[in-house]
Parts: C-alpha cells; structure tokens; sequence
C-alpha cells in the first residue's frame, strides 16, 4: 500500500480543521471559538491551523461556505408558484435530514460578526429574488420574506434552539405540516 503523499497529507490535514471549524463554530458561534479549540478538536497543533489559514477570520471565511448549505437560486423553479413551492420544501427536508453544519456556523455568528451577517445576506437575497420571481401579486416580495424567515427559523429552532419537538420529529412530517402554509403564502388571495 502506497504512503501518502505530502500534498495528500496537507488536504487531509485542512479537511480535519476545517471540519473541526465548522463544527465548533456551529456549537459555540464565532465570538467563543477559539484557534485553540479547532486545533485540539483536529487533533492538531495550534501554530499549524495559523499555519494553514493564517487568522480566525479566515479559518471562519473558509469554515463558512454557504455554497450547499442553501437552496441554490439557479434550481429554482420560478414558472409555477406550486413547482417553487415543492422545490423550497425538499430543500427545506434535505436540511433537516442532514445538519447543514456550515449555515449553522454562520446562523450562530450573524447576530455578533459582521462577516457572518454579510455571508448570510449575499447568500439569501439571490434566493430571496428567485422566490419572489414565482410569487404573483404586489406583495411578492414580502411573501418571498416570509417564507424564507419560516425556513430559517425552522433550521435555527431544529438544530441550535432544539426547544420543543422540531428537533426530533421526520422531515417528513414538517414538510406535511408546512406544505398548506407554504401555499397559502405563495399564491395571493384574489381581492
């Protein structure tokens, strides 16, 4: 069996703190996770995550991708109100069926770094546009709104509030129960 080669070794070594990130920085937000915690987490010596990443900044910039963590715009569905809607509730149970540890680490954050919050909006407001693209009516993007702030307090209530049976019940059986609701906001009530 061949050994590993640095650069094999380097990636795997990354990867190990970068998890360890994403992790600590989901528990314990940004302001209480320290370089010292990742590296005893990842099994590492702290001078090498400085090594690798240079500050908590950037360890959090790379930690914090938001790329998977959300629905991305470009799969959205904007033809039909109803498509739109089935599109945001898989998304919405694809999160609840595996913790999105990197949204968690930004959702934790936004409310104390600056960073996090503008990673949180930058990554949102595409997907904000995309929903009130479906939406009909004046008021599309307050629809739009609402229905992403019921995603997120979903997500933040499932995973960093645990208060209650969200934490624990099938996302089958959220979807179900959000699916009229979900719906109802997206489709305007005629006059």
């Amino acid at each position: 069996m061949n050994e590993p080669t640095r650069a094999e070794q380097r990636r795997r070594t990354e990867a190990n703190i970068l998890d360890a990130a994403r992790q600590l920085f989901a528990e314990l937000g940004y302001d209480r996770t320290t370089i010292r915690a990742v590296a005893k987490a990842a099994g590492v010596d702290a001078g090498l995550v400085m090594r690798y990443f240079g500050s908590k900044d950037e360890l959090f910039a790379h930690a914090a991708v938001l790329d998977a963590a959300a629905l991305p715009a470009e799969e959205l569905p904007h033809d039909s109100v109803d498509e739109m809607v089935e599109a945001m509730l898989d998304s919405l149970a694809t999160r609840m069926d595996a913790e999105p540890v990197a949204s968690l680490a930004v959702l934790r954050s936004m409310l104390t770094n600056a960073d996090a919050a503008e990673r949180w909006r930058a990554a949102g407001v595409p997907q904000l546009d995309q929903i009130a693209a479906a939406i009909p009516g004046d008021d599309a993007e307050l629809r739009a709104s609402l229905l992403g702030a019921i995603v997120h307090g979903v997500i933040i209530e499932r995973y960093l509030l645990r208060l209650g049976r969200l934490s624990d019940a099938s996302p089958d059986q959220i979807v179900a129960l959000l699916r009229p609701i979900f719906h109802a906001l997206a489709t305007p009530q005629a006059p």
